[in-house]
C-alpha cells in the first residue's frame, strides 16, 4: 500500500525525468529552507547592517567632536595645528591610531556632514558599508560646484542601495559614470601600483614617465631623505609644490648635483647662498653582540620604525660609523634648555617614535619636549624629556593636554576631555635596558586650560589654510583631467580630418 505521507524511494536510471525525481526526493528528505537556516541568514544580514550603522555612528561622533571644538575656539584656520589637526590628535589618542588614519576619519566625518548628506543618510541606515562610502567620497572629491555635488549626492543615494557587491574597480566605474554626467573634469583617473622589488620606468604622454617598484626599507628611507634635502635647497619663492620639487630632485640626484635649481626667476634669489644637500645618514640601533656578529637579536631602523635582521646589522656595521649609546643613569640635569648630543641620542633611542598614543613618526624626526616646561622649572633631564612629532608637540602645548612622565620613560597623558592615556617607550620590548629608571623628579604643577587664551599668539601660522591647500590640489587635478580630455579630442579630430600640406591633392579644384 502506498503511503502518500512518506517520501518515495529514490528513483533509478539515467533519464532526465529520473534526475528531477531524485532532486525532488532529496529536497523532501533534506529541505534547504528550514527555520534554523532562515534565522541564521537573518542574523547575518542584521549584523551586517548593524556593523554599517555602527561605522556611520562612529564617523558621526567624530564629526560632532569637531563641531564642538570648533564652537569652543573658532576655526583657527591659519594655526599650524588648527581645529582639524587638534581633533585628529584627540581621536588618534582615543583610538590609539596614527594621526593620518585619524585624519582620514575626520575627513569622512566632515564629508558626511558638509558635502554628501543624502548618501550619509543611506550609510547611517545601514544600507551601504564603510568601503562603499569611502569609495564614493574619493570618486566625488573633485566636484567643486555645490549644486552639481548636491545633484550627484541625490543620484548616488538612490542608486547605491540597489547595487550588488562589486569589486573596487567596477564600483569606481559605476560611480564615475554618475560623476561624468554631471562634471566630466571631476572624474578621477585610475592609478596602478607595482609590488615587485624592482624599479621600473613607464613612458607617458607629454614627456612624462612613471617610476614604480619597491626596494629595501633602509634604501627607500635614504632615497626619501636625499630627495627632501635636495627639494629644500630652493628659495621660498620657488613656484613648485613640495611634491613637484621632490620629483624634480630625482633628476638632480641622477646628475650628482648637491642642490636643485630654483625657478623663482628673481635676481636676488637666496637659493645660491644656501648650503647644498647634506649626505644621507640613516640610524640603526642594535645590541653590541649583534654588531659583532655573535648575537641574534634584530636591530631597529630609527627612520623607518622597523626591524633590521641581525645578519644585515653585522654587514652594515662593517662600513658604518659606530657610536656607543650611554644610559644617563642618575646623572644630574643639564644646565641648558637644549639637551646635549648624548642626552638627545639617548632619549630618541629610548622612545624610538613619537610618544603620542598611536603615533609612529620616527624619533629622529621628532622634537625633544620637556614634560615639565623649562620655563616652569622643568629640568633638561632624561626623566623629563620625551619625543613628540611637531604636530603633537603643538597639540599638547596649545590645546589643553596635561602630562606626567615616570623615571622609566612611561608617559601619562590627560586629554582635554579628561581621558587618560599611558604610553611606554618604544624600546621597552627590544632594548629594555634603555628603560631603566633615570631618577625621580618633582611632579609637574597643574596648568590652566589656555588653549584659546593669550598663548595662542605663539602658535606658528600656516602659509595657506587647510581649505586653500585642498582647493589647490583639486584644481590641479581637474586641470590635468581637462587638458587630457582636450588632447584626446584634438587627436580624434586630427584622425578624422587630417590636414594636407599646401599643393596636395586636397588643393585641386573640384571636378565640376
Amino acid at each position: 500500500m502506498f503511503d502518500s505521507m512518506a517520501p518515495a524511494a529514490p528513483p533509478t536510471g539515467p533519464t532526465l525525468d529520473s534526475v528531477a525525481r531524485f532532486s525532488a526526493w532529496f529536497l523532501q528528505r533534506h529541505p534547504r529552507t528550514t527555520p534554523e537556516s532562515a534565522a541564521l541568514v537573518d542574523r547575518i544580514t542584521a549584523s551586517a547592517r548593524a556593523e554599517n550603522r555602527a561605522a556611520a555612528a562612529h564617523l558621526v561622533a567624530v564629526g560632532d567632536l569637531f563641531a564642538l571644538r570648533l564652537s569652543q575656539c573658532g576655526e583657527t584656520e591659519d594655526w599650524a595645528v588648527d581645529t582639524a589637526a587638534a581633533v585628529t590628535a584627540e581621536v588618534a589618542a582615543a583610538l590609539r591610531i596614527s594621526q593620518g588614519l585619524a585624519g582620514s576619519r575626520l575627513h569622512y566625518a566632515r564629508v558626511m556632514r558638509e558635502e554628501l548628506p543624502k548618501v550619509a543618510e543611506v550609510f547611517k541606515a545601514g544600507d551601504i558599508d564603510l568601503r562603499l562610502f569611502q569609495t564614493i567620497v574619493y570618486r566625488t572629491a573633485l566636484i567643486t560646484d555645490r549644486e552639481v555635488l548636491a545633484v550627484v549626492d541625490a543620484e548616488l543615494a538612490l542608486a547605491v542601495p540597489r547595487w550588488p557587491s562589486l569589486t573596487k574597480g567596477r564600483l569606481a566605474g559605476k560611480i564615475d559614470k554618475i560623476v561624468s554626467k554631471a562634471d566630466v573634469d571631476a572624474v578621477r583617473r585610475r592609478k596602478e601600483r607595482q609590488a615587485q622589488r624592482e624599479i621600473g620606468f613607464q613612458d607617458q604622454n607629454g614627456g612624462m614617465s612613471d617610476i614604480y617598484g619597491s626596494l629595501f626599507t633602509a634604501d627607500a628611507r635614504a632615497l626619501a631623505t636625499a630627495l627632501d634635502g635636495l627639494a629644500a635647497t630652493v628659495c621660498e619663492h620657488d613656484p613648485r609644490s613640495r611634491e613637484e620639487r621632490r620629483a624634480d630632485a630625482i633628476g638632480a640626484l641622477a646628475a650628482r648635483a648637491d642642490r636643485l635649481g630654483c625657478r623663482c626667476g628673481r635676481t636676488d634669489c637666496a637659493a645660491g647662498r644656501r648650503p647644498g644637500a647634506s649626505p644621507v645618514v640613516i640610524h640603526v640601533i642594535a645590541e653590541q653582540a649583534t654588531v659583532d656578529g655573535t648575537g641574534d637579536k634584530p636591530g631597529w631602523l630609527v627612520e623607518a620604525d622597523g626591524l633590521v635582521p641581525p645578519e644585515l646589522i653585522a654587514e652594515l656595521a662593517a662600513s658604518a660609523r659606530l657610536v656607543a649609546l650611554v644610559h644617563p643613569g642618575d646623572a644630574p640635569p643639564e644646565a641648558r634648555y637644549v639637551p646635549s648630543k648624548a642626552l638627545a641620542a639617548f632619549v630618541r633611542c629610548r622612545d624610538l617614535t613619537c610618544r603620542w598614543p598611536g603615533c609612529d613618526v620616527p624619533a629622529i624626526k621628532c622634537d625633544i619636549d620637556h614634560t615639565i616646561p623649562y620655563t616652569d622649572g622643568g629640568p633638561t633631564h632624561a626623566s623629563n624629556l620625551k619625543c613628540y612629532c611637531r604636530t603633537h608637540h603643538l597639540a599638547k602645548t596649545f590645546w589643553g593636554w596635561q602630562e606626567k612622565q615616570l623615571p622609566d620613560g612611561t608617559l601619562i597623558l590627560a586629554a582635554p576631555s579628561g581621558q587618560i592615556y599611558v604610553t611606554m617607550p618604544g624600546s621597552a620590548l627590544l632594548f629594555p635596558s634603555l628603560c631603566a629608571p633615570t631618577g625621580d623628579l618633582a611632579p609637574p604643577e597643574p596648568q590652566p586650560d589656555d588653549r584659546c587664551a593669550e598663548r595662542s599668539a605663539m602658535m606658528p601660522r600656516r602659509r595657506r589654510t587647510r581649505a586653500q591647500n585642498r582647493a589647490a590640489r583639486i584644481n590641479t587635478e581637474r586641470n590635468q583631467n581637462r587638458r587630457a580630455r582636450e588632447a584626446r579630442l584634438a587627436a580624434r579630430s586630427a584622425a578624422m580630418f587630417p590636414k594636407v600640406a599646401p599643393g596636395g591633392a586636397e588643393d585641386d579644384p573640384p571636378p565640376f
